[in-house]
């Protein structure tokens, strides 16, 4: 599936609910796919900074691509990343690099977070973005 097949995904997924209690719930069911960090990354280096709660994301190249890994002491938290790592894990470093998130819009999250929560949220990105353009680097001095 390519990026916007799987955003397209999730949209048509959280199109399900009316409200946003609902939508949380959900997004609390999605936390138990997350695909877990291994507990030696769950350090300072790894701990996304700007979030409410506690965040760890952990990034390998594997065959030329981007694979996340991740965890949070927050159940809702554990559920945005894991979506994150939904649709980015698994990538070449380009595209996610290129990649417009306008799931994020489109489900209504940015707007029904907390301001800290959707400060974590664009953490979260940034931070995944980073590891995409290091390994970008690392690619092209190959």
């Amino acid at each position: 599936m390519t990026i916007n097949e799987v955003q397209e995904e999730i949209i048509s997924e959280f199109s399900l609910f009316d409200d946003w209690l609902d939508k949380y719930n959900y997004l609390i069911e999605l936390s138990t796919d997350l695909p877990l960090i291994n507990p030696e990354f769950k350090t300072n280096e790894y701990l996304i900074n700007g979030c409410q709660s506690k965040v760890w994301v952990h990034a390998e190249w594997i065959g030329g691509k981007v694979r996340f890994t991740a965890d949070s002491d927050a159940i809702i938290t554990k559920g945005i990343v894991s979506l994150l790592i939904r649709v980015l894990s698994d990538r070449e470093p380009k595209e996610i690099l290129n990649v417009d998130l306008y799931f994020i819009d489109a489900i209504g999250l940015k707007e029904n977070l907390s301001p800290t929560r959707s400060n974590g949220l664009l953490a979260m990105i940034k931070k995944m973005k980073l590891y995409a353009l290091a390994y970008q680097t690392k690619m092209n001095q190959s």
